[in-house]
């Protein structure tokens, strides 16, 4: 089952809460413990942050920290804020979640296949309902209109942006989303190269597209989080590798 409408629209009916509204938030101590077994690494020549799927299979704290967005009570997700920094952590659980069900992988891409592809799969449940990868991303966060969400959403791979070694939340979201951006854009094998004739970027850029159109566009985008680039063609070419990042290989 998808992410149902009436789960959606509760959030979104949400938004338009006046700025006294209650203020709430899950208890995140769990899943920053979670983060804190993610450490800098490097693989296949690139710089990342790396997992390490079977110390967090062996220790429950993922699961400990699934259970606290499964029980959360959406609907009282008082603006937007607390909706993006909650979506967005649920993605990445769910995301390491999805890795540790079919432990062991080489690619989250693993968990599916050609007709059932891992982003269109139940990977748990959240206020009640069951939710895949996929809706989460399409369904709620994307139509909030905040493309550098796509800097923190994780899709558990060596190309995708880093897994933040702490949790998002309302109060601190729009430097941590910032710091997410310039941080892949500073990453040269899968964020920017500029090679003075050529801006390379990721296909994140491709694939989303239209979602910085409200910001101007891309080129827009980048030149406000990089200073300095040359006068030159944008292409989004940057080669994806879906390998899974895991440390201890």
């Amino acid at each position: 089952m998808r992410f149902t409408k009436s789960l959606l629209l509760a959030g979104v009916l949400n938004l338009t809460l006046p700025a006294t509204a209650f203020a709430a938030s899950p208890d995140w101590s769990v899943y920053a413990q979670v983060l804190q077994s993610v450490k800098a690494g490097n693989k296949h020549s690139t710089p990342l942050n790396l997992v390490d799927y079977s110390a967090l299979k062996k220790s429950g704290q993922l699961e400990a920290a699934y259970q606290v967005i499964k029980a959360f009570p959406v609907e009282t997700l008082a603006n937007r804020e607390e909706k993006l920094a909650f979506y967005i952590n649920a993605y990445n659980i769910l995301a390491l979640k999805m890795v540790l069900d079919h432990w062991p992988v080489d690619s989250i891409k693993d968990a599916g296949n050609l007709l059932s592809p891992v982003w269109k799969k139940t990977a748990g449940v959240i206020g009640g309902q069951e939710v895949s990868l996929d809706a989460i991303e399409n369904e709620v966060l994307r139509p909030m209109g905040e493309p550098r969400i796509h800097f923190a959403i994780v899709c558990a791979s060596v190309s995708c942006p880093d897994l933040r070694t702490e949790p998002y939340t309302a109060d601190k979201l729009n430097a941590q989303l910032d710091d997410q951006v310039n941080s892949f854009l500073g990453n040269t094998q899968k964020g920017l190269n500029d090679d003075g004739k050529i801006i390379h970027v990721s296909k994140i850029f491709d694939w989303f597209e239209k979602d910085f159109k409200a910001v101007g566009g891309i080129e827009a985008f980048i030149r406000q989080h990089r200073i300095g680039l040359s006068i030159s063609a944008i292409k989004a070419d940057i080669e994806y590798d879906w390998s899974l990042n895991s440390a201890g290989e």
